[in-house]
């Protein structure tokens, strides 16, 4: 079997913002299978959660695959439970006010500031529903992170394919910050330098409601990305949001109010603008850093050339090797004393240097030499009067 070949985004020539969501009770104002689901089945909600949850409890089970479980047998002689009829339900989940419009214009907002803005949903309910929901089938989304089930050739759900759970959220952020989306391709566990990263964590806004997000939006925050608490405009219930705040889980909270001049609406184009600035920093970092590593690299070969033409001159076998290698030796300014020290130990102890000192390229290379020393070793004035024609 031939190994699949992933897409992986490549980093971009601008910077980007990743802004992930949670859904329920963030972007919508219940659960998904709140709003359609459990009723048709004949339970009243909190029954369902309820038997859920002991079904959990009661066999150390996970309990988003407790619900998933559940969810499939009660739909047995009942309601279909396929791909189709889960959009369907989907397709009947509210939104809070201004979510249909939020996302493309949030989109643009970033492209007018030179910015490109991704949207990510990041969710422990059913992938099946929020692919049903009208912003999914418009587009909005980048990559839907949330649980799912396999399908059989009846398109009936029969196993599942994918469950997230509050902690297995965080590894979708990696992803995301890589540029690796697909949920298998095992190159999120590569090392990626600062520079290549496509998303800095600096750059990721996670938007959620409450205890299930705090993994997700610790990470974030801890890393230097914007954390954002919603509530319900119409209950004003902050409580869960101080939580966070004071837990120091979250940079911001705000309404789930997505309307146009809402305080989420220039919250985050607020962070927009942030990027936009920080992110121009950032890139004039790098080409500095650029510029650093190209120097060091350069030095580095001097210093290797340097260090062959050193050994060179002190096993030279003739004079005219001597002169040689003295030519190549002339090209080169910057010598650090202990270089200068191997230079005077090569003319004082080879005889193929020693004895042309004189020789004018001979004498005005050592003579450079001898002026960046101060004061003058014993060594140094030998070398000295013999390049002056003076006896020693």
């Amino acid at each position: 079997m031939s190994e699949k070949e992933y897409v992986r985004k490549q980093k971009e020539d601008r910077p980007v913002v990743a802004i992930c969501y949670d859904f329920d009770k963030t972007v919508s104002p219940d659960d998904m299978q709140a709003q359609g689901y459990i009723q048709s089945v004949g339970y009243d909600i909190p029954e369902f959660w309820k038997k859920s949850n002991i079904l959990a409890a009661e066999n150390e089970m996970d309990q988003n695959l407790a619900y998933m479980y559940l969810m499939k047998q009660e739909a047995e002689g009942k309601v279909l439970f396929t791909r189709r009829k889960l959009a369907e339900y989907g397709a009947n989940v509210k939104l809070f006010p201004g979510v249909e419009q939020w996302f493309e214009r949030i989109r643009k907002y970033g492209k007018e500031q030179g910015v490109i803005v991704e949207h990510y949903i990041i969710s422990s309910g059913l992938k099946e529903m929020i692919e049903g929901t009208s912003v999914a089938r418009s587009g909005a989304f980048e990559k839907i992170y949330a649980s799912s089930f396999y399908f059989n050739d009846h398109d009936v759900a029969v196993w599942p394919a994918q469950v997230i759970n509050y902690t297995s959220k965080t590894q979708f952020l990696f992803r995301i910050e890589k540029g690796v989306l697909d949920i298998n391709d095992p190159a999120v566990n590569e090392s990626f330098s600062p520079e290549e990263i496509r998303v800095p964590f600096r750059n990721i806004v996670y938007i959620g409601d409450s205890d299930t997000d705090i993994p997700c939006m610790k990470l974030v925050t801890t890393y230097g990305g914007h954390s954002i608490g919603v509530y319900d405009a119409q209950t004003e219930d902050k409580a869960k949001v101080y939580k966070m705040m004071r837990d120091g889980r979250i940079r911001y909270f705000a309404p789930a109010d997505y309307t146009e001049n809402s305080e989420l609406d220039r919250l985050v184009k607020s962070i927009i603008d942030r990027t936009a600035a920080n992110e121009s920093l950032e890139a004039l970092h790098y080409q500095c850093k650029r510029e650093r590593i190209e120097a060091d690299r350069k030095s580095s070969e001097e210093d290797r050339e340097k260090a062959g033409l050193l050994m060179e001159l002190e096993n030279s076998p003739n004079f005219a090797s001597t002169h040689s290698v003295i030519r190549k030796l002339r090209k080169i300014d910057d010598w650090t004393p202990e270089e200068r020290e191997v230079l005077l130990q090569t003319a004082e102890k080879n005889s193929q240097v020693y004895s042309v000192l004189q020789d004018p390229d001979i004498r005005e290379f050592y003579r450079g030499i001898l002026g960046k020393i101060h004061p003058l070793t014993e060594e140094a004035r030998k070398i000295k009067e013999i390049i002056e024609n003076r006896k020693y």
